[in-house]
């Protein structure tokens, strides 16, 4: 099967899995095709930025400044992999065509067993993503949703093998003068 992924992103595709939120559409960052028609597929406004994904922090560095600023770290260390968003100074490694041009970049590293086995096995480990839905509407939560919201828009839904999604938003969180900054409260409360 990631084999069959792995093609898909190659030629400027647009996959549907499984998080441990709610189901994401994602596509290779350096692929400006392909974020294009993610933002197509869910009729997104330009200047909503998608976000990077992957199974581990260490392939997400190179999308970032460094170093990172010391309360990232810890949030990192004490959230990931799980359900926070954190908006990082981006590095010349991310496209400025899935970041609306922004000078930050959202990173997030899902605690699902299924996404995180999609990401070790593609080129990269790393996904530019949004959540499956058109903008507007509830995000998928099933893999049934999926294919009924977006199944006919994207190149391949991948079964969430048994790995559900729990429904709640991630927390997006950034950094003003070396504090966290909540943008989204999610489901993960910053303490």
């Amino acid at each position: 099967m990631y084999k069959k992924v792995n093609d898909i992103l190659k030629n400027d595709g647009v996959i549907a899995f499984v998080t441990d939120t709610v189901w994401g559409l994602g596509c290779l960052p350096n692929s400006e095709k392909a974020v294009k028609k993610i933002y197509n597929i869910k009729h997104r406004e330009s200047q909503k930025p998608l976000i990077l994904m992957s199974y581990d922090i260490y392939p997400l560095f190179d999308y970032v400044n460094q170093p990172i600023e010391k309360e990232a770290q810890k949030l990192i260390k004490k959230y990931f992999p799980g359900a926070l968003t954190l908006v990082l100074d981006k590095s010349e490694n991310t496209p400025d065509f899935m970041t609306s041009n922004l000078p930050t970049v959202g990173i997030r590293v899902p605690d699902n067993k299924t996404f995180s086995d999609i990401c070790k096995n593609i080129d990269g480990h790393v996904l530019a993503t949004t959540s499956a839905n058109i903008s507007g509407e509830p995000p998928a939560l099933t893999y049934e949703e999926a294919i009924k919201y977006i199944g006919d828009k994207v190149d391949l839904v991948i079964e969430d093998n048994g790995f559900k999604a729990q429904g709640r938003a991630s927390t997006v969180a950034g950094f003003k003068d070396g504090n966290a900054v909540i943008y989204r409260q999610g489901e993960i409360e910053i303490v």
